[in-house]
């Protein structure tokens, strides 16, 4: 049975996630709490691991109810226990000594920050395509493939690609449901350099993005319209959320089932 496995919001972009029961949408048709809080430079440009491979070597744990962080950076022995809310300056602080240039923590409540301003929506991938994908490199395992990433809901119950039906034809609408949340398939979701290094180390996989580009060609269903894939460094699927949506809460467990919608006539 298709269903709703797991639920993970990102509190800071491009730090680590945390794995949730539930999750509500927002009026932008992102999920409350994902990306919330994103990491900027001097010039005002994001500070992320596409940008900084030392962001891999941040470790970070949040307490979604408490709204608390707990940090670790290398030149701290234990972590630090920081409110979200009212001790921004004090993350960024810690943040800027590690980084070694000075750095501020944004928020954005209605929006977050997420990389597709178009398709704010959660990302969607299912547990057999990174079993699938895990397959592809010797040494890594899901969790290890899961952090690099770094989709929000993952759909249990359902075989490798199955939610490439998301995008399955071009000017059409495809919607999953997942029990009475509806959301709209976009694309699939482009990767960049961040999945090819160790989530833990920043230590790049020899011939990462060769190797997946290989194979995501010679796994793609026949089903799929290969026009989306003007290359195939591509996986997980974006997706938007009509006005409707908001307020409506995610749950672990729900059922999911996609649904064709017919295309507008002209």
């Amino acid at each position: 049975m298709p269903h709703l496995a797991k639920i993970i919001l990102y509190p800071i972009k491009s730090l680590d996630g945390v794995e949730v029961e539930q999750a509500k949408i927002l009026a932008s048709g992102a999920l409350e709490y994902d990306r919330e809080f994103a990491i900027f430079d001097a010039q005002g440009k994001f500070v992320n691991g596409k940008r900084n491979s030392k962001i891999h070597l941040i470790r970070s744990q949040f307490d979604i109810l408490n709204r608390t962080i707990s940090l670790q950076t290398p030149q701290h022995e234990s972590p630090q226990i920081l409110h979200l809310d009212v001790e921004q300056e004090e993350i960024a602080a810690s943040l800027s000594v590690f980084l070694g240039f000075a750095v501020t923590l944004g928020k954005n409540t209605v929006l977050g920050f997420p990389d597709d301003l178009n398709s704010p929506g959660p990302t969607v991938i299912s547990t057999a395509t990174l079993t699938e994908v895990t397959s592809w490199f010797p040494g890594l395992n899901v969790d290890d493939l899961r952090r690099r990433i770094r989709a929000n809901i993952e759909i249990g119950g359902v075989p490798a690609f199955w939610e490439d039906q998301l995008f399955n034809q071009q000017g059409d609408t495809v919607s999953l449901q997942l029990g009475d949340v509806s959301l709209s398939g976009v694309n699939p979701c482009q990767r960049c350099i961040v999945p090819i290094r160790n989530p833990d180390s920043g230590e790049a996989y020899p011939n990462f993005q060769k190797i997946f580009v290989q194979q995501r060609q010679a796994t793609l269903p026949d089903w799929v319209d290969s026009s989306y894939f003007n290359h195939f460094y591509r996986l997980g699927v974006n997706t938007r959320l009509r006005p409707s949506e908001t307020g409506k809460i995610l749950q672990v467990g729900n059922k999911v089932n996609i649904i064709p919608q017919p295309r507008p006539s002209a």
